[in-house]
């Protein structure tokens, strides 16, 4: 069996909708997961004509997708940071306090939508940060960097379920640090700032933590745990964690770049991350905090 799960933000996933998908595509009784908000059904087979609905429902702001039912609910979170829990990339907003703002976000898009290396990408933008002072850092996290909605909720409740979270990234430890902490998550890694007598060197130590070592995360993480892929939820929007999404059992694309949502079965273009709790068919009364 299959679950379609629509998804909007609050007020607006109409009844209506739901019934009408439910009827054309044969499906089961419809489970409301919040009112006006998320719902899901069962059917029997992935409908041929997925990503046609899933297209007619974007433009009502609507989020669709369709799984596998069994093993939806899973024993482990692997997310991205930047852009994903919080709402910035941290190497742009220190660029932007170094006045080469402009320059780095413009590298860091084409890097992130997969058209630059990655690790060439960031040794160029760090270069351009050397000499920053340290004492930066502290005022980025506190003055430039706001928490995606729902990520606290996603966390809590996964965790309250017994799920392991990590937060992986290709960013620095220095933001990845406070980050976790502070959303709750279990573990986080990311790449470590070189600093000589309070300012940045312009570089990174090695080595460098891009995309394989996302996937290399889960695996070893899993190992430890004594899980398999198959049981873990991972969550990104750039071109450097299409490995972690397309190894996890459930791989979501949030907010994604364009050419990452498109190799992703799983995309969240209108919900904030609580999405993900209803993916995994937790209703609202269901979430940490509720």
């Amino acid at each position: 069996m299959f679950t379609a799960t629509l998804i909007a933000r609050p007020g607006g996933l109409e009844p209506s909708l739901i019934q009408s998908l439910r009827n054309a595509w044969g499906g089961g009784d419809v489970q409301w997961l919040s009112p006006d908000e998320a719902a899901e059904f069962e059917i029997a087979q992935r409908p041929a004509n997925l990503w046609e609905v899933w297209q007619d429902v974007q433009t009502l702001g609507v989020d669709l997708a369709v799984q596998v039912s069994a093993g939806r609910r899973k024993r482990m979170l692997l997310a991205d940071m930047d852009s994903t829990m919080i709402g910035q990339e941290c190497i742009d907003e220190l660029a932007e306090v170094a006045g080469v703002g402009d320059h780095v976000r413009a590298i860091t898009a084409r890097a992130m939508n997969g058209e630059l290396d990655f690790e060439g990408a960031l040794l160029e933008r760090m270069a351009l940060l050397k000499g920053l002072p340290e004492a930066v850092i502290a005022d980025v996290l506190q003055a430039r960097i706001t928490h995606a909605p729902g990520g606290r909720t996603l966390i809590a409740t996964m965790r309250r379920h017994g799920a392991h979270t990590a937060l992986v990234s290709g960013g620095f430890t220095a933001f990845t640090g406070p980050v976790a902490a502070a959303l709750g998550f279990d573990e986080h890694r990311a790449n470590v700032l070189e600093i000589e007598q309070g300012v940045l060197t312009g570089d990174v130590a090695r080595p460098i933590l891009g995309r394989q070592a996302k996937i290399d995360a889960l695996e070893e993480i899993t190992a430890r745990l004594g899980l398999n892929a198959a049981e873990v939820m991972a969550v990104g929007d750039g071109a450097n964690d299409l490995g972690m999404l397309g190894r996890a059992g459930a791989g979501v694309a949030l907010h994604a770049k364009p050419s990452v949502a498109a190799e992703c079965d799983l995309r969240i273009n209108h919900g904030d991350l609580t999405a993900l709790l209803y993916l995994q068919g937790y209703a609202r009364t269901e979430f940490a905090g509720e």
